[in-house]
């Protein structure tokens, strides 16, 4: 099948720059959320993101125009039906998760691929709500999209070769490079990614440094671009805990059990640059 027009089902920071990608790319897009602001608040971020690229001469201001062109925007799940390949990106929940899909399923066509931007949650299980669970398979872009090369792609139990093939080939014409990941909690990136900066907020909850020592370590110590405080930040840090409590309650062990500090500061609501305050402030930024 040949793969023109996609859905990308949520509109957030991953969503937004998936669409953007792909828009980019020449394919027709559709993003879909269940609110207007969601969508308005996404074609703001686009447009912003393709001006800086114009600015820095990467693209032209015609290939710009042509990128915006080819992506629209709905509140009507119904409107990924006729689409050729789906890609979820709503909020990292399970529930959600497995609810959306065996709504997209019943929507879109036999035969359309329908896959997950998961960072951590079962393919197999999401798949298994489904009537074709052979062609549910894990899409794990990398933020921001637009920029970072790498696309995880996570094989559920039941995922077809030829839905990795299709889903393989797609992404290389995406420009970016496949890694394939079996389905084990957190998958590749997140199994070492999130130890790590949970680590790092037990250091700091400890009072082993400050959030600025340990960033400056990581960086300069072990050449990281960013810190892991910093990058938690970037993430979201009730992003950071719903993926280890996937890992802990998948595989339990108890080295990954979340560090009190995370799960304190995600009840206050300090979640991050999305909020204003994480580890860092950046409400004067």
């Amino acid at each position: 099948m040949e793969i023109k027009k996609i859905a990308v089902i949520g509109a957030g920071t991953m969503g937004n720059g998936i669409a953007h990608v792909m828009g980019m790319n020449g394919y027709q897009v559709i993003l879909i959320d269940i609110k207007q602001e969601y969508l308005d608040k996404a074609l703001k971020t686009i447009t912003g993101n393709l001006d800086r690229m114009v600015k820095k001469e990467v693209i032209s201001e015609e290939q710009k125009k042509t990128t915006l062109a080819n992506i629209a925007f709905s509140v009507n799940l119904e409107d990924a039906a006729g689409t050729d390949f789906v890609v979820e990106a709503a909020t990292e929940n399970k529930h959600i998760k497995l609810e959306l899909f065996k709504k997209i399923d019943h929507i879109c066509r036999e035969g359309v691929v329908l896959a997950s931007n998961t960072s951590s949650i079962s393919i197999t299980e999401i798949g298994a709500v489904t009537k074709r669970s052979d062609k549910v398979i894990g899409m794990h872009f990398m933020n921001p999209v637009p920029m970072m090369k790498l696309v995880e792609i996570i094989k559920g139990v039941a995922t077809s070769e030829e839905t990795y093939q299709i889903t393989k080939t797609f992404t290389e014409k995406l420009g970016k490079t496949p890694v394939l990941s079996n389905d084990y909690p957190g998958f590749i990136a997140n199994r070492i990614l999130l130890p790590m900066i949970n680590e790092a907020i037990y250091a700091l909850m400890e009072g082993v440094g400050s959030a600025e020592a340990i960033d400056t370590v990581m960086k300069l110590g072990m050449a990281h671009p960013m810190g892991p405080l910093t990058l938690a930040d970037f993430i979201g840090l009730d992003v950071c805990l719903s993926i280890l409590e996937v890992m802990h309650d998948g595989l339990g062990d108890p080295k990954y059990r979340p560090c009190p500090l995370l799960k304190n500061m995600v009840a206050a609501g300090y979640l991050g640059r999305k909020t204003g305050r994480g580890f860092y402030d950046y409400t004067a930024k």
